[in-house]
């Protein structure tokens, strides 16, 4: 949480101390047009509910909401928000030529303990007038979250930062992520294999490989971000930080028996 008046910490510090850039204090985001904003929030929405819908038939949902536009509009609009048309998840992450890719060793595989499997994704985080990104790394037995950071840009700095936080608590047997460039430069694999972890990447353009942090991401924004339309930087890292120390600790999850995360993570360590 940030403080403009802490008598102790100057805000380049705070910023230090929480792994963010320090223009992400100062950022104010670009504004919109009323009705763009309008359009982006219903893009937004719609997409965490149908992540398949392309260019075409998000157009026509549009239609039905009174909301009459061309395919190129709503082609931009969803590049706004870091969608690629036709693709099953978000594509806030490009890969990179020369970067190397991992095969993916998931497929069949029993997650049967804590620590054995690791994953990261990035999403969007919308605010009143424009957007900021966040990374989250999770535990796929117990879904605890272990790290999560908020960046106003996608450089790979603020994975990074996340990567570090969750590596300082313990250490994964395997580490997943998609093949985007945050997570595929030698900085970022290089910090997994100096630790002998395995690095596992999802298929192209498979969104089921990762989709425990894609249900993550649907469960922020339906039962956080979306109720509470974020003014600012500062109020989504607050707002944030409070949703996950009750996801991890508060909210009963059926798939863990109704226990929480941090309980099933605690006692499988």
């Amino acid at each position: 949480m940030l403080e403009p008046d802490h008598p102790q910490l100057s805000i380049t510090r705070q910023c230090q101390l929480l792994g963010l850039a320090r223009a992400t204090w100062y950022y104010q985001p670009r504004g919109e047009s009323e009705r763009n904003l309008r359009l982006l929030n219903l893009l937004d929405e719609q997409y965490t509910r149908t992540p398949f819908y392309g260019v075409p038939r998000m157009t026509a949902w549009l239609a039905t909401q009174g909301e009459r536009v061309n395919e190129k509009r709503v082609r931009r609009l969803l590049r706004l928000l870091g969608l690629t048309a036709m693709y099953p998840k978000p594509r806030l992450s490009q890969a990179v030529a020369g970067h190397r890719i991992y095969p993916y060793l998931l497929r069949n595989v029993a997650i049967t303990r804590v620590n054995q499997v690791w994953s990261t994704d990035i999403t969007y985080i919308r605010l009143s007038a424009g957007f900021v990104y966040l990374v989250a790394i999770m535990d796929w037995f117990s879904r605890y979250v272990l790290s999560w950071e908020v960046s106003v840009t996608l450089e790979s700095s603020f994975c990074l930062a996340a990567l570090d936080w969750a590596l300082c608590r313990a250490r994964p047997e395997i580490f997943n992520s998609d093949q985007g460039s945050q997570f595929t430069s030698t900085e970022f694999t290089g910090r997994l294999l100096a630790q002998g972890i395995l690095i596992s990447m999802d298929g192209r353009g498979r969104a089921l490989d990762n989709i425990f942090v894609e249900r993550l991401w649907r469960t922020v924004k339906y039962e956080d971000v979306y109720m509470k339309e974020y003014q600012s930087v500062a109020s989504t890292v607050r707002g944030l930080g409070a949703y996950f120390d009750f996801y991890n600790g508060t909210r009963l999850h059926q798939s863990l028996g109704y226990k929480t995360p941090a309980e099933v993570y605690r006692k499988g360590q």
